[in-house]
């Protein structure tokens, strides 16, 4: 009697391990045809190489222009004397890195064997670089010899730490791995003569030969040790602290670090202490405390029906205080109309608290948390800015692209989930709601919205309303994300089977636990891909700013460098500078995603 054949589907990290030789040869020249092509396409690639190293390296390319402007790329107009705003928010972002990796116990490795590849990878293309390059001997040589300083290397890795499967054994924490790349990046700032470009006083100095000014290489220098450092300090304490308890106040930080650090720290706020005392501070309190009581009683387990119906009645009046703010029907703080509107959100989802005393309590805490995190940041919002600005905004450059994006992605997720599960619901109201918002922004170009928000919305606003220009931006791209957001939501919320239904109404949990903690998580597993397509999207076409009179870094590169008198029509190098690092941003998350994808399983069986 035969044994049945058992069939096994191999994952990407569980096949046979094969040599750089072995691979090329199974990859490359497996056969004639395989061979031709390599060969065409090989010389196709090598020529276009060459001419775009050509065009980078041509006499008549002036990357000075883009040396001395790197800051004004960076952070455009924001004053140089307060400049260590900047540099306090990356230290924040670096230590809540080094934190972060910490918590979640960042404990991938790295086998010799792929960091030896990576090594002769990189002297062949130094080789390569050397030989159709169009630079001296002298450079040329220096190149070469680079190349076969790390093809030694390499081949000693490989050859020398080899195991019984004839491929180096052991492996180093990923970690620090990747600590150490960027500390040899940090040395380079130290020891490499990059040069000196910059404008002192209005006069432009071009210093060749020598390394980056110390106001840039020390601050870097201390960012890399910071961020060892917050991941040596979160590894000293993680153990003494549960981790999902610290992995919580983590996500909190950082949900909330692109508020904190933008309005609170790079604008500087200019608080008047006095309204604070006898206006903010009381509305805090009356908004925590009564929202608190609210809350609470609204959470009891036995209420039924009627705490829902008071939640529909706060919801009600949130938005009836928005239309009369509209209309100018009565006078109303802004604060108050968004405390009432978070007050209504907390007051639709307590039904899913409706447990013991405990629970309960927890989500008073987290309410009395959110009002004094949102009136504080509202207060810093609504403060004037001590800045000296030279432009519009504090923010320019790379700052702006950077902070729109983010900020965008973090207002349209939560927007396009609700989106999606108001689509995909068996309430008529909801349902064509969502269906009609979707398809009347996916229908509207973005330009389109941009303009509405940034030049006609001021329009009809009541006399005493504002919206910033920053404000402005950010809420009309996030409504247009929102709506392609809930349509690759909604495709992972139709693959969810069936019986994942069934299941949580046979063990009893309430429609909004079980979409929660069901279809939810289930949806967004599979929507991973589009999802991340999506914020490569948000990110590469935040350049459209500059179409409304933002100064973006696509801005700054193509209109205000060329117009500088030192660097009169200089367009190309800066543009060139901004497509690469679009490409690395882009490529980083693709790669993340692709990791992410790994570790979830997706794609498996």
């Amino acid at each position: 009697m035969n044994e049945p054949t058992i069939l096994k589907v191999t994952s990407q990290s569980e096949e046979v391990s094969r040599s750089p030789r072995e691979w090329v040869r199974k990859n490359l020249f497996a056969n004639i045809p395989n061979t031709v092509l390599t060969l065409v396409f090989g010389a196709v690639a090598i020529y276009a190489i060459r001419a775009l190293l050509g065009f980078i390296l041509s006499g008549e390319r002036r990357w000075g222009a883009v040396a001395t402007n790197m800051r004004l790329l960076m952070a455009q107009g924001y004053p140089a004397d307060q400049f260590v705003r900047v540099w306090f928010t990356l230290g924040s972002l670096m230590a809540l890195t080094g934190l972060t990796l910490a918590a979640w116990r960042a404990a991938g490795r790295l086998s010799i064997g792929k960091i030896s590849i990576w090594v002769m990878n990189t002297g062949a293309i130094f080789a390569l670089f050397a030989v159709i390059a169009p630079i001296s001997w002298a450079s040329r040589i220096g190149w070469l010899i680079a190349a076969a300083i790390l093809l030694s290397i390499g081949l000693g890795l490989w050859f020398g730490l080899r195991g019984e499967k004839k491929r180096p054994s052991g492996s180093v924490p990923t970690v620090w791995f990747a600590f150490g790349l960027l500390g040899v990046l940090v040395l380079s700032l130290w020891t490499v003569p990059f040069g000196h470009y910059a404008f002192v006083e209005g006069e432009f100095i071009a210093e060749s030969g020598r390394t980056v000014a110390t106001s840039t290489k020390l601050p870097f220098t201390v960012m890399w040790l910071i961020l060892i450092g917050a991941y040596l300090f979160g590894v000293l304490i993680r153990e003494r602290i549960p981790g999902s308890r610290a992995k919580g106040f983590l996500i909190a930080l950082w949900f909330l670090s692109p508020f904190i650090l933008n309005w609170i720290v790079l604008r500087d706020p200019d608080f008047d202490y006095a309204h604070i005392a006898s206006t903010d501070i009381p509305l805090a309190l009356l908004f925590a405390i009564g929202g608190g009581l609210a809350l609470y009683l609204l959470s009891k387990p036995d209420l039924g029906e009627i705490g829902r119906i008071v939640a529909i009645g706060f919801l009600l009046f949130a938005v009836f205080n928005w239309i009369a703010a509209f209309f100018g029907w009565y006078p109303m703080l802004q604060k108050v109309r968004i405390s009432f509107v978070l007050l209504a959100l907390a007051a639709l989802i307590s039904p899913n608290f409706a447990s013991d005393r405990k629970t309960r309590l927890r989500f008073v805490t987290g309410w009395i948390v959110l009002i004094a995190v949102s009136h504080w940041l509202v207060t810093a919002i609504n403060s004037p800015s001590t800045l000296e600005l030279q432009g519009p905004t504090y923010l320019g450059g790379f700052s702006l692209t950077l902070f729109v994006a983010v900020l965008t992605l973090l207002l349209s997720f939560p927007l396009g989930v609700l989106l999606a599960l108001g689509r995909t619901s068996s309430m008529p109201i909801a349902r064509v709601l969502s269906t009609v918002y979707i398809e009347s922004i996916r229908g509207v170009p973005l330009i389109t919205i941009l303009f509405f928000f940034s030049n006609i919305l001021p329009l009809f606003l009541p006399e005493g309303m504002e919206i910033a220009e920053l404000a402005a931006i950010v809420t009309g791209y996030t409504l247009f994300s929102a709506a392609y957001l809930a349509e690759n939501v909604r495709g992972g919320l139709q693959s969810v089977m069936r019986g994942q239904y069934e299941a949580a109404d046979a063990i009893g949990l309430t429609t909004s636990q079980r979409t929660g903690f069901i279809i939810v998580p289930q949806a967004l597993r599979v929507s991973i891909p589009p999802l991340v397509g999506q914020a490569i999207g948000v990110f590469k076409e935040t350049s459209l700013v500059a179409i409304v009179g933002a100064f973006d870094l696509l801005r700054i590169a193509a209109y205000v460098v060329p117009a500088q008198t030192e660097f009169l029509g200089v367009k190309r190098e800066g543009l060139l500078l901004i497509s690469a690092i679009y490409f690395i941003v882009a490529f980083s998350m693709s790669k993340y995603s692709q990791k992410l994808e790994e570790r979830v399983g997706l794609g498996e069986r």
